[in-house]
């Protein structure tokens, strides 16, 4: 997967290709959908297909207090819509320039001129240029005008609603990350910072590796069953959110427990794809009753990261 972060490193062969745009924020079924429309177009005309994303989003910078938490960062968002077929991610810089152009000026400047795009896919709510200006109407007509194909994707339903960022978000929150995972392309992925703990885990024979700076949504408190990553290999790990209440601690932490793992990574980045939620959070008698709940845990997650971990071994062969 390619990414460019500045148009104008946009070489003469990557142009001439179908572009969709968009902040793609997760990654889901629905993006999928398009994307598999954006691919079929660009065999058609010959070219690349072409993501062009921001960041930040816009709204991060016209209102800011209205920013949803992302479900992605920039490089894994690349990743995954290079894994459905993406040949190029245009990471544009959101700055007062962009923010300006109005809807003319955004089609000829970055579509035309930088991108050279032969077909735009987009969605039915697409809108571009200052304030959102440039409706669907306006894009055909400038596609028109410069023999662009335009085709325009449906949303994709999942019984009576639309598969969105905004329902993936609201479900992860809640932690419902089951429901989450099946309107993603991937199970939800978040990373951080390990640094040391209070080392209670480890005193009970089940170390922890403590994230910080995690810079996506983190789900609601709770205990979850999850696949962590460290040096591109994936180990089943018991994931707890929230305080804990049982030793009077009530900051909230993000405590991973990678099984069977005996590095020591602290200072290194990890990452952890949450598959589902075990529990809530609960206050415990004595360190006894917690151990044994622990243990449950840690059983209930090697059963269900077994078929998780069986697909990653057979992707690898």
């Amino acid at each position: 997967m390619e990414i460019i972060r500045d148009l104008a490193e946009m070489q003469f062969a990557l142009q001439g290709g179908a572009v969709t745009i968009g902040n793609f924020d997760g990654v889901h079924q629905g993006h999928a959908k398009l994307l598999e429309q954006l691919i079929l177009r660009a065999r058609e005309v010959g070219g690349p297909a072409i993501v062009l994303t921001f960041d930040p989003h816009p709204v991060r910078i016209l209102r800011p207090e209205l920013a949803p938490p992302p479900l992605t960062w920039t490089s894994r968002k690349a990743e995954l819509l290079s894994d459905l077929g993406v040949d190029v991610t245009v990471v544009y810089p959101t700055d007062k320039h962009l923010l300006d152009l109005s809807a003319e000026q955004f089609f000829d400047q970055i579509v035309i001129q930088r991108l050279g795009a032969k077909a735009l896919v987009e969605g039915p709510n697409f809108a571009f240029g200052k304030d959102r200006g440039g409706s669907i109407e306006l894009l055909q007509s400038l596609c028109d005008a410069h023999d662009v194909q335009l085709q325009i994707v449906p949303p994709l339903l999942e019984g009576d609603q639309f598969v969105s960022s905004s329902r993936i978000r609201e479900a992860i929150s809640v932690g419902d990350v089951g429901t989450a995972s099946e309107m993603l392309t991937r199970p939800y992925r978040v990373r951080g910072m390990v640094t040391h703990g209070m080392n209670r885990g480890a005193a009970m024979g089940f170390p922890t590796a403590n994230l910080v700076g995690i810079d996506t949504l983190v789900p609601a408190v709770g205990v979850y069953a999850a696949v962590a990553w460290w040096q591109d290999r994936p180990y089943a790990a018991a994931v707890n959110i929230g305080g804990n209440p049982t030793f009077a601690e009530p900051a909230p932490k993000f405590e991973v427990h990678l099984i069977d793992f005996k590095e020591i990574i602290y200072g290194q980045v990890l990452s952890v794809d949450i598959l589902s939620r075990l529990r809530g959070v609960k206050t415990f008698d004595n360190k006894d009753a917690l151990l044994a709940q622990v243990q449950q845990d840690i059983a209930a997650v090697r059963k269900c990261t077994v078929p998780w971990l069986a697909e990653t071994t057979n992707n690898e062969q």
